[in-house]
């Protein structure tokens, strides 16, 4: 088996070989395999091939170096972003069978366009608590969420999945509505991203307060400027990463803030899945179990190079330590696959996007997953 091995980018994802050529239906979740890249090679290759697509998370790495695969199926990993990922899959050209994508832009697609040519799988591959994305300006007398109210925020994008989680707890954890501030979606991002230059109203109100900022201006021109008070956005402003002593996060301690929402709520946001291309399984309906079996498989893995004191494996001295911590408040498997241990997680997400004028109408949220999976639970479970 050929084996790419390719410069690794933080904005970029997965690229190696893994496994053998699809066994058709015959996939099972006994077909999973934790194997040495020689085992694997050694292998009956035939020549089909699934293509997988996403970031190269410490979590898929076992998948990436061809540790762990799929008896029967020769499995190619693409390193794309999320962007990239998402042209493919809710573009034309959808050219990867197995891909990660954003699970809040595709239950919109699939409720408010009719989208079905991907399916997804529990598999929650991108995962982050949001309390560190909101920035205020020094001056903005903003010093506790409750001071957001009748100010201007500004965003890059506001239907951002780190912004719906962010409206969502800033609404159930402190009582402020999507309304009570006022919304300006700016023409640029100061991370140098795509933005939308027209203004989509999504579903919301006419009289809801979103507009678009002033033409040239990014987020973090938009807050020095005073053209607003604070920013609400997935992304880390240029400002505040260059040291600006004007800007600062609305959380002063973020880790114990994210620590008190997660033992209040249960809640660790979901912010992207993996998903099958349609046609696939119905070629091959075993697929979504052997792959969910795969991803799981792949993040025991991870969690043992973790806890593994012998020798570091993560470039941080006290990973250890921090791991352990994790565990204590968050369980043993803190980082959960499955639809029953997230259910908390996916209801929120519904909610929070009808409610905030995202998506037309609530569905069940099992109706997103593949039947045959929504009652698998990974092996840290």
């Amino acid at each position: 088996m050929n084996t790419k091995k390719p410069t690794i980018n933080r904005r970029h994802f997965l690229q190696a070989s893994m496994g053998a050529a699809l066994g058709g239906s015959l996939l099972n979740s006994q077909q999973v395999l934790a194997a040495t890249p020689t085992n694997q090679a050694n292998s009956k290759v035939s020549s089909q091939l699934i293509k997988v697509a996403g970031y190269d998370y410490d979590r898929v790495l076992a998948i990436k170096d061809g540790r762990v695969g799929i008896e029967g199926a020769e499995v190619s990993f693409d390193t794309k972003d999320i962007y990239a990922v998402s042209r493919h899959a809710f573009g034309p050209d959808q050219k990867y069978e197995v891909t990660e994508l954003g699970l809040i832009p595709y239950l919109r697609k699939y409720i408010n366009k009719g989208y079905r040519d991907y399916t997804l799988i529990p598999i929650f591959i991108s995962r982050t608590f949001r309390h560190r994305n909101i920035f205020v300006h020094v001056d903005s007398g903003i010093d506790k969420p409750e001071g957001l109210r009748g100010k201007t925020v500004g965003t890059p994008g506001y239907a951002f999945s780190a912004n719906t989680w962010i409206r969502g707890f800033l609404l159930d954890e402190h009582g402020i509505k999507a309304d009570d501030m006022q919304w300006i979606e700016t023409t640029e991002s100061s991370d140098g991203g795509i933005v939308k230059q027209e203004l989509d109203r999504y579903f919301l109100p006419d009289n809801f307060p979103l507009k678009k900022g002033p033409a040239g201006v990014d987020e973090s021109e938009l807050l020095l400027s005073g053209g607003c008070d604070a920013l609400i956005t997935a992304i880390t402003p240029k400002s505040f990463l260059e040291g600006n002593p004007n800007i600062k996060r609305l959380f002063p301690d973020v880790k114990a803030a994210e620590q008190s929402y997660y033992k209040n709520t249960g809640v660790f946001p979901i912010m992207h899945a993996v998903a099958i291309r349609t046609d696939m399984i119905a070629k091959n309906p075993s697929l979504p179990e052997a792959v969910f079996n795969m991803y799981s498989k792949a993040k025991e893995i991870a969690y043992d190079r973790l806890e593994s004191t012998t020798s570091l494996k993560v470039t941080l001295p006290w990973v250890a330590d921090e791991f352990e911590e994790t565990r204590k408040l968050m369980g043993k498997n803190f980082w959960s696959y499955g639809f029953e241990a997230n259910r908390k997680e996916l209801e929120l997400v519904m909610r929070y996007t009808h409610e905030q004028g995202l998506t037309k109408r609530q569905i069940d949220i099992e109706e997103i997953f593949h039947p045959s999976v929504l009652k698998l639970v990974d092996g840290e479970a």
